[in-house]
């Protein structure tokens, strides 16, 4: 897969939080979901790659280039669709078209007015006048619309009514299918992340944990349920345990080496689901 997009020692200060050194790079053909709880820096990593905020350290390279070798015209290149649409309540959806349709060359018309009929968007009302979850499909297609190489999605699927986020998620799919591209959405919504993602990159207070390929990072996790009560102490690969007899570990070799080693016998072994995974990753920090 072709690197697109790289990001190094990319570092910032806010007050009191301390935001990186960040080293990450991203693939075209991927979807790259950013994880963390509320304040990990989701939002902050997309402002400073977005140059809607001042970097203090580091390097952002599209294409093997620096993106001020690009002038202004990298921007050209990135759709990036923010939680709220600030200073457009007055428009409609036509005239937003409009502003798009100007401001990317990649603008894609017919695919345009097919995802709006598709979620049957009203595009003579004020963006204002719409409900939060109108307002959000609209900005989505509208994002998607751009067709550029790489959109920058954050919360999609807020506020939108579950038949539309089901008909969203087939569509960022197909999207995906059109031509090599990247995308990076930041969602709470386990749901999205588990039938989008193709990589987690999970922040925590403002430091990269890491950046996981998610097939294998569920596959790595395994829960024992015990016959005998656990040792005390914690036994090799653990990461967490439940009561008395049924432990998790990332390392299954060892552990089950150490159990075996040791007569403990399990009843039963079975895979996590991605959101307990990713709460034990935040929780532990490995």
């Amino acid at each position: 897969m072709q690197t697109v997009l790289e990001i190094s020692h990319l570092v910032k200060t806010i007050d009191d939080f301390q935001f990186g050194p960040i080293d990450l790079t991203f693939e075209l053909g991927t979807i790259h979901a950013l994880i963390g709880e509320n304040g990990a820096g989701k939002s902050t990593f997309i402002k400073l790659l977005m140059e809607l905020m001042r970097k203090e350290d580091g390097q952002i390279r599209l294409y093997g280039k620096p993106i001020a070798a690009y002038g202004e015209s990298w921007k050209q290149k990135i759709a990036y669709q923010p939680q709220t649409l600030i200073g457009c309540s007055s428009f409609t959806g036509l005239e937003l078209m409009e502003l798009m349709a100007h401001c990317y060359p990649t603008w894609n018309e017919t695919y345009c007015k097919q995802l709006i009929n598709m979620f049957e968007l009203p595009l003579n009302k004020p963006l204002g006048k719409l409900s939060q979850g109108v307002q959000q499909k609209l900005a989505n297609v509208l994002t998607l619309a751009c067709d550029t190489d790489i959109v920058i999605l954050d919360e999609p699927t807020a506020h939108i009514d579950i038949p539309a986020k089901q008909m969203l998620i087939d569509v960022i799919a197909e999207w995906m299918e059109r031509g090599d591209k990247l995308m990076i959405i930041a969602s709470h919504q386990i749901e999205d992340i588990r039938k989008l993602a193709d990589f987690l990159i999970v922040l925590k207070k403002g430091k990269l944990l890491g950046k996981y390929e998610k097939e294998e990072l569920t596959s790595q996790y395994k829960q024992y349920f015990l016959q005998q009560p656990l040792p005390n102490q914690p036994i090799p690969g653990e990461v967490d345990r439940k009561g008395g007899r049924i432990v998790i570990s990332d390392q299954q070799d060892k552990t089950e080496t150490y159990l075996t080693k040791n007569g403990f016998n399990w009843v039963q072994k079975e895979s996590l689901g991605l959101e307990e995974v990713i709460s034990i990753l935040l929780k532990n920090e490995r």
